[in-house]
C-alpha cells in the first residue's frame, strides 16, 4: 500500500477507527487491505468475528489502529448478546467510526438499526464505507451513495465521509486510509513499528482453525463451533536448527450429531482443516507446527453462561 510521504511540520497522529455494519458486510476483508496481511478471519457465513481484532497500519505520518468488532444484529442467543455488547463498547471507545455498506445489497433493517444506533453517537465522526464495489456497475453504486447520504438525513446526522471500496480489488483503500487519518487525534505512535495486531498468538491461531473449519460445513454449523488453543509448546529434543511447536486444539461443537460434520468419512474434513489450518498458522508464527485438533462437545454453550466464559467470551 502506498504511503503518502508527510510534510515535515505536519503532526504525528494516531488514534482507533472502528468497522460497524450487519454481519457479512466486508469489516475484515477490508481490516485485512488495510492491514496489508490477514489479522481477521473472514468468510462467507455471517457472524464469523467473534473477538474484537485490532489490526495496526503503519504510516509515515500516522498510525491507524482498527477495531474490528463483530456485526451487529438482533440477538437470539446469549452469546448473540454478549457479541453486540462487545459492539458497543468498541463505539465508546474509538475516534472514528466506520460503517461498511455493501455496494451490492439494498440498504435493508439491518443497516437502519445500526445507523439509528449510530446517529445517538454525536460527537464521533462516522465515515460511510460502501465495500465490494467490485461486483456492482457504475448505476447501481451511484443508486447506493444516494440512499446512504439519505438514509444519514433521516436519522438527522451527517457523514463526514462516504467512500467506495474493493478490499478484493485493492480500489481506493488507501484513500479511505488517507480519509480515516486526518479524523485521528494527535499523537506518538501507539505500538511499536512492525506490530501489526495485538491479538495474543493463541487467539489467533485458534480464529485461524475456526476459519478453517468453518469452510463448507452446512448452514447450521458456523455458530456452533468455538476452538481453544490449549497449549503451544516447544517439541523437547529436537535440534536447534529443526524446531517443532506442539499446538493442541480442543473444537468445540453444541451436540454429538455435529461431531460427524467436523471430523467428515474416516476423519478427512478434521484432517483437511488441520492441513489448511497449519499453513496459516506456521506462516504467522515463524516455525513448523505439530497441531492436534480434538472435536469435544459443550453442550449448547451459547446459551449457557459457565461454558460461554470457559470458551473466552
Amino acid at each position: 500500500m502506498s504511503a503518502r510521504i508527510p510534510s515535515s511540520d505536519a503532526p504525528h497522529r494516531a488514534g482507533f477507527a472502528c468497522f460497524v455494519g450487519r454481519p457479512n458486510a466486508g469489516k475484515s476483508t477490508l481490516t485485512n487491505a488495510l492491514v496489508g496481511t490477514k489479522v481477521a478471519i473472514t468468510s462467507n457465513r455471517p457472524q464469523t468475528t467473534r473477538h474484537t481484532v485490532r489490526g495496526i497500519v503503519h504510516r509515515p505520518e500516522a498510525q491507524l489502529v482498527l477495531v474490528d468488532t463483530p456485526g451487529l444484529h438482533k440477538p437470539r442467543t446469549l452469546l448473540g448478546e454478549r457479541l453486540n455488547d462487545v459492539v458497543r463498547a468498541a463505539w465508546s471507545e474509538v475516534d472514528v467510526i466506520g460503517f461498511c455498506l455493501p455496494a451490492d445489497q439494498k440498504l435493508g433493517p439491518g443497516d437502519r438499526y445500526i445507523a439509528n444506533e449510530l446517529a445517538g453517537i454525536k460527537k464521533t465522526p462516522k465515515i460511510a464505507i460502501v465495500t465490494k464495489t467490485d461486483l456492482v456497475d457504475s448505476k447501481q453504486l451511484a443508486e447506493q451513495l444516494i440512499a446512504i447520504d439519505q438514509l444519514s438525513r433521516e436519522l438527522g446526522f451527517e457523514w463526514a465521509e462516504i467512500v467506495p471500496v474493493s478490499a478484493v480489488g485493492d480500489t481506493q483503500v488507501s484513500l479511505l486510509a488517507d480519509l480515516l487519518v486526518p479524523l485521528l487525534p494527535e499523537s506518538p505512535p501507539l505500538y511499536p513499528e512492525g506490530d501489526l495486531t495485538d491479538e495474543p498468538e493463541q487467539v489467533m491461531v485458534a480464529e485461524l482453525i475456526r476459519e478453517a473449519a468453518l469452510e463448507g460445513v452446512r448452514d447450521e454449523l458456523p455458530h456452533s463451533i468455538a476452538v481453544v488453543v490449549e497449549e503451544m509448546i516447544p517439541r523437547e529434543g529436537r535440534p536447534e536448527n529443526k524446531p517443532l511447536l506442539d499446538v493442541h486444539v480442543n473444537v468445540y461443537i453444541e451436540r454429538s450429531s455435529q461431531k460427524g460434520i467436523i471430523i467428515g468419512p474416516k476423519g478427512a474434513r478434521l484432517k483437511e482443516v488441520g492441513v489448511k489450518s497449519r499453513k496459516h498458522i506456521e506462516a504467522l508464527l515463524g516455525t513448523p507446527v505439530f497441531l492436534d485438533l480434538h472435536v469435544k462437545v459443550a453442550k449448547d454453550w451459547q446459551r449457557d453462561p459457565k461454558q460461554l466464559r470457559k470458551l473466552g467470551f
